[in-house]
């Protein structure tokens, strides 16, 4: 369920996924130690207006940018710099960005990326990395951040991940671990070297 609608870019064609819808219903959310009250998983969201998808070329125009910007500072990105970005980590694979649309409004509501490393380690495995988290400020409460948490988990597993890790704030330490996720003694710490503002 979810699926099957078509969101179309503004010139009426359907619009590009980042990367194919198919594997969201896939997911066993039986897999994932989170709760749900009452049961959700990407394919079913809990709502008939909700779909959890990859993100579109047209989300530009669903206020994707304008639901990251309650995350971080986005900046002022043009259409073709949208456009240029989209299609250079679609072409580079790797980059798994999910989002929820309120399809009522046209809107998305919720977004997080999973990006996945290359590594030589563990046999050539994959790790992935969970970025990007953001729910829409007027949604909360509906289970969204942790449906789109869990989806890019299990998206990261079936896609053959070894581990997946993320950063976070100390106060959201309790929300991930409810997900599964564990901070793991003596390597717990995350270490930034920030470089020029790119905005």
């Amino acid at each position: 369920m979810g699926m099957e609608k078509v969101n179309c870019s503004t010139d009426g064609k359907p619009s590009e996924y980042l990367y194919s819808p198919e594997i969201l219903q896939r997911l066993d959310f039986n897999k994932s130690p989170a709760i749900f009250k009452p049961k959700i998983s990407a394919a079913q969201p809990g709502e008939d207006w909700m779909v959890v998808r990859p993100l579109q070329r047209s989300d530009y125009d669903k206020g994707f940018l304008q639901l990251l910007s309650q995350l971080t500072n986005v900046g002022n990105i043009s259409r073709k710099l949208f456009d240029d970005r989209f299609t250079k980590m679609k072409q580079s694979g790797g980059y798994y960005v999910t989002v929820i649309e309120d399809t009522r409004v046209g809107k998305l509501i919720g977004a997080a990326t999973l990006t996945i490393e290359q590594k030589f380690i563990h046999n050539c495995s994959l790790r992935g990395r969970l970025e990007d988290v953001v729910v829409n400020d007027t949604y909360r409460g509906k289970q969204l951040g942790k449906l789109i948490v869990v989806t890019v988990s299990l998206l990261a597993q079936e896609l053959g991940c070894y581990k997946m890790s993320l950063d976070c704030k100390d106060k959201l330490i309790k929300f991930y671990e409810s997900l599964g996720y564990k901070m793991e003694p003596g390597n717990s710490n995350a270490m930034n070297m920030r470089f020029d503002d790119p905005s």
